[in-house]
């Protein structure tokens, strides 16, 4: 066994708080074959490394390691699974950041197919590479995703509460049921912390360098993982950086695939591809239309950054003033996609779901655009912390994972 990684693990596992779990966690059931994906920066390390922590320690033979180490320029996986199943009795592999190791399905596959007593959890970056990789995994393997930290987490997190999620149809169905939540002290001040700081959670690792921090997240995105995914060439690479500044000072209604390419002089196909690429490694989100066809023929109607700290994060770097409707209206997409609850635009109101209407505004939006719907909808507005009916206020919804 390589003595570095060996150490590695032990020091990571030394320093593992289990005081703080993601909502994920007590739902983590490893199989045989499992696999984590999620955004960078969004806890997947800490997962696996708590649940070794708090299950397997004592009990099971178990082994966490990265995949990006240098260890494995020289060597294979399933060498090194192979030497510590036999010469050390391991049966529980934790592999990190599989897609950095070339060949990784294939040799996955492999060590699936040679040991049926091991259980193996792979993490990784990108929701593409994870779940549509060759060599068939998907038949063999348990997927989880993991989102950023929702605002009832950072609340139980900052605060020391204990809030539980509430489910989207109980909130829809009698919205001042949960007026309580609105009575927290200074719960508007903690939502806007939270909408500047609180989607990745080492915010309470790194409060004085969480913007550094998230902007190398970004360019480790860029720079490493989309030339290790795609095949791109280097000299493309600043045009990921320069579409993302663009979306951070545009209102998402004035944001379309044409008069990104007019911005960056590109080629239309070359922008709409880009885009697909920065929506698949998770820093983007294009919102399609609710009405009929195939979404990869159709152009998106809205187009945002991927959460509301990355646009926090550009804000600082690019200047411009934020623009509250599109942090409003992001705010409302992020947490609905990271709850699982599909989100279209509507012609009707802002956005909809297969069932509801929703028009996102501050406290003194009124109700006449959605007076006239051929469904249920709903105000969803900034700055107030008490439901009426008809009336949802925008932190409610980050109470709903």
């Amino acid at each position: 066994m390589d003595t570095f990684l060996q150490e590695t693990f032990e020091r990571l596992l030394f320093n593992t708080e289990l005081s703080f779990k993601r909502y994920l966690y007590p739902n983590f059931q490893p199989g045989r074959l499992t696999g984590l994906v999620g955004a960078r920066g969004v806890g997947k390390t800490t997962l696996m490394l708590q649940y070794i922590k708090e299950n397997l320690i004592h009990t099971q033979k178990a082994f966490y390691f990265s995949a990006d180490s240098v260890y494995f320029h020289g060597s294979t996986l399933l060498k090194f699974v192979n030497d510590l199943y036999h010469l050390e009795g391991y049966r529980f592999f934790f592999i990190d950041e599989i897609h950095q190791y070339d060949n990784w399905n294939q040799e996955i596959k492999n060590l699936y197919d040679a040991f049926p007593d091991i259980k193996i959890v792979y993490s990784g970056s990108s929701m593409l590479e994870i779940t549509q990789g060759s060599y068939d995994l998907s038949r063999r393997t348990k997927i989880y995703h993991l989102s950023g930290m929702s605002f009832r987490e950072y609340l139980n997190f900052s605060e020391k509460a204990s809030f539980e999620p509430i489910e989207l149809s109980s909130l829809l169905a009698n919205p001042t049921k949960f007026n309580k939540l609105g009575l927290t002290p200074k719960i508007l001040r903690h939502f806007q912390t939270y909408l500047a700081t609180g989607y990745y959670p080492f915010i309470f690792e790194e409060p004085h360098s969480y913007y550094e921090r998230v902007m190398r997240i970004i360019n480790k995105i860029i720079f490493e993982d989309i030339p290790n995914y795609f095949d791109l060439k280097t000299h493309n690479l600043h045009l990921f950086q320069k579409i993302l500044s663009y979306l951070s000072t545009i209102p998402p209604g004035e944001v379309n695939t044409n008069n990104i390419a007019k911005n960056m002089n590109v080629a239309h196909q070359t922008i709409f591809h880009y885009l697909k690429i920065l929506q698949d490694v998770g820093l983007i989100q294009m919102i399609y239309p609710f009405e009929g066809g195939n979404q990869y023929l159709r152009k998106p109607e809205k187009i945002f950054l991927h959460n509301t700290t990355l646009l926090y994060t550009l804000q600082q770097f690019v200047g411009d003033p934020l623009n509250k409707g599109m942090l409003r209206e992001l705010y409302f997409i992020q947490t609905m996609r990271d709850a699982n609850h599909p989100v279209y635009y509507s012609k009707q109101a802002d956005f909809r779901t297969k069932t509801h209407y929703f028009e996102i505004g501050g406290k003194n939006k009124t109700g006449q655009q959605i007076a006239d719907l051929d469904g249920p909808g709903f105000l969803v507005k900034d700055d107030i912390a008490i439901a009426s009916k008809g009336v949802i206020p925008l932190l409610f919804l980050g109470f709903i994972y």
